[in-house]
C-alpha cells in the first residue's frame, strides 16, 4: 500500500520533471519552428497589407478630393461658359431683331417714297390730262365764239381763210 501512496500526481519526482522539462521544451522548439514563425509572418503581413491598404484608402482619399475639386472647377467653367454662350445668344437675337426693324424701316420707307412718287406722276399726268381738256374745251368755245362772230362779215371771212392758207403752207 505503500507504493500506491507514494505515487500522486501532485508531488512529481525529479526524473519525471526533467523530462517534462525536455518534452515541453522541444514542444516549445518545434512549435516555434512550425507554427510560432509562420504565424508571425502571417501577422507581420497581414499588418503591412492593412497598413498599404490604409496608405491606398488615404492616397484614393486624396485623389478623390481632388478629382472633386477637379469636377466642381470643370462644372464651374462650364456654368461660365453656359452663361456666356446664353448673354451671346441674347445679344445675337437682339441684333438680328434691331437688325430686320431696321431693314423693315428701309423697306417701309422706300415703298412709301415709291408710293408718294407714284402718286405725284399720277397727279401730274392728272393735271396735265386736265389741262390738255380744259385747253381743248376751251378752243372749242373759242372757235364757236369765232364763227359765231364772223358768220356775217365777209371781210373777217377773208382775213381768217387767209391766215388759215398761211398755216397750211407752213
Amino acid at each position: 500500500m505503500i507504493a500506491l501512496l507514494s505515487f500522486t500526481p501532485f508531488q512529481p519526482t525529479p526524473g519525471l520533471a526533467i523530462w517534462s522539462l525536455l518534452i515541453f521544451l522541444l514542444f516549445w522548439f518545434i512549435m516555434g519552428k512550425f507554427a510560432f514563425t509562420p504565424i508571425a509572418k502571417a501577422l507581420e503581413q497581414r499588418e503591412s497589407d492593412i497598413q498599404h491598404a490604409l496608405d491606398a484608402a488615404k492616397s484614393a482619399k486624396e485623389e478623390m478630393a481632388t478629382l472633386k475639386a477637379q469636377n466642381e472647377r470643370i462644372l464651374a467653367e462650364a456654368r461660365e461658359e453656359k452663361a456666356k454662350i446664353l448673354q451671346e445668344a441674347k445679344e445675337i437675337k437682339n441684333q438680328t431683331i434691331a437688325e430686320a426693324k431696321e431693314k423693315a424701316k428701309e423697306e417701309a420707307s422706300k415703298i412709301i417714297s415709291a408710293s408718294r412718287n407714284e402718286i405725284e406722276n399720277q397727279k401730274k399726268a392728272a393735271i396735265a390730262e386736265i389741262k390738255n381738256q380744259v385747253g381743248g374745251m376751251a378752243i372749242d368755245i373759242a372757235e364757236k365764239l369765232v364763227r359765231k362772230q364772223l358768220a356775217g362779215n365777209a371781210e373777217n371771212e377773208a382775213y381768217v381763210k387767209s391766215l388759215v392758207d398761211e398755216f397750211n403752207l407752213n
